[in-house]
């Protein structure tokens, strides 16, 4: 085992797991802050223009006078610039490379991360299908191709980056200082996985459906994103799945109380939140088999103790 093990480089866990927390804040905290500079512009140069009056809803980018995915792209922003501040913190401060972070090795399994991505959207594709076939009259098609065209390509290149943030923070550099702490995979599974659905509290669909039914979501994603990590002893598959996921929504379903509000190919008017639970659940469990009988898995392995392995492995292409 690499992956939670890497951070176990001396007997300091106390200390790692404070710099862990100062850095993950910082880069939140400042990523924010800066990345939200171009939005407030935005917004400011409308409210010269409009008068006081002016409020900018993020669900209506008509507001702003600006398209769908120039929106889009000032949102995702600050977590895009969140990535590479979080890598350059973890370099500067904690010496720490992107590699140790993502597997405790030298080397990243691009191909995991490929087939994470793969196999989510397949199941993301059937979940269409089948919404579609069953309910197909709160689907409105709304394709332009015009607009799909910039989306497609501003999804494909800020999203990777977003998840990439999330997985890095909270499955990968969290959870390896949990786990040194701790020494248990369970904490290091079930800390960050609520953290970060509490990360997503400020979203519209918590407002809209409410906090006891959305958050379970938020939370269960993060779990099965937690349990992939640590069963496959890095987070290259957990980025592909996150990513996929992302992508796959703002390119092709959007609805009023959703966070990405996008030139997606179908605008769905009505929302299940509780079949959205049951489907995550359903998904999680397929998901996990998959990759369980591709990868041979041990699920035994949350039973024992983060264990302390200072060396770092080169990964072999049998890993890859």
């Amino acid at each position: 085992m690499n992956h939670l093990e890497s951070a176990l480089t001396d007997n300091k866990k106390g200390q790692k797991l404070f710099i862990c927390i100062f850095i993950l804040v910082v880069t939140f905290v400042g990523a924010s802050i800066i990345g939200s500079f171009p939005l407030i512009i935005a917004v400011a140069v409308k409210t010269a223009q409009e008068g006081l009056g002016f409020g900018f809803d993020p669900s209506d980018p008509s507001t702003l006078g600006l398209s769908s995915n120039w929106v889009f792209a000032l949102m995702v922003f600050p977590l895009v610039l969140a990535f590479f501040m979080l890598v350059i913190f973890i370099k500067l401060i904690d010496k720490k490379s992107i590699q140790q972070i993502i597997n405790g090795t030298s080397k990243i399994r691009w191909r995991r991360y490929f087939v994470g991505a793969g196999v989510w959207t397949c199941l993301m594709i059937i979940s269409l299908g089948i919404s579609y076939l069953l309910n197909p009259s709160v689907f409105i098609l709304q394709f332009n191709i015009s607009s799909f065209i910039p989306l497609l390509i501003l999804s494909f290149l800020f999203l990777p980056f977003q998840t990439a943030f999330e997985e890095l923070a909270f499955r990968g550099y969290l959870a390896q200082g949990i786990g040194a702490f701790t020494g248990s995979r369970w904490l290091a599974l079930i800390i960050p996985s609520v953290l970060f659905g509490l990360l997503h509290i400020a979203n519209p669909e918590v407002k809209e459906f409410g906090f006891a039914i959305m958050m379970p979501q938020y939370i269960l994603m993060g779990l099965m994103f937690g349990l992939i990590s640590i069963f496959d002893d890095g987070i290259e598959l957990a980025m592909g799945v996150h990513a996929a996921n992302n992508i796959f929504i703002s390119l092709f379903m959007t609805h009023p109380s959703s966070a990405f509000q996008t030139a997606a190919v179908f605008r769905v008017t009505e929302v299940d939140p509780v079949g959205g639970l049951i489907e995550i659940i359903v998904f999680g469990a397929i998901i996990l088999a998959v990759f369980y009988k591709l990868y041979g898995w041990k699920f035994s392995v949350m039973k024992e103790k983060v264990g302390c392995d200072k060396s770092i492995a080169v990964a072999t292409e049998d890993d890859i």
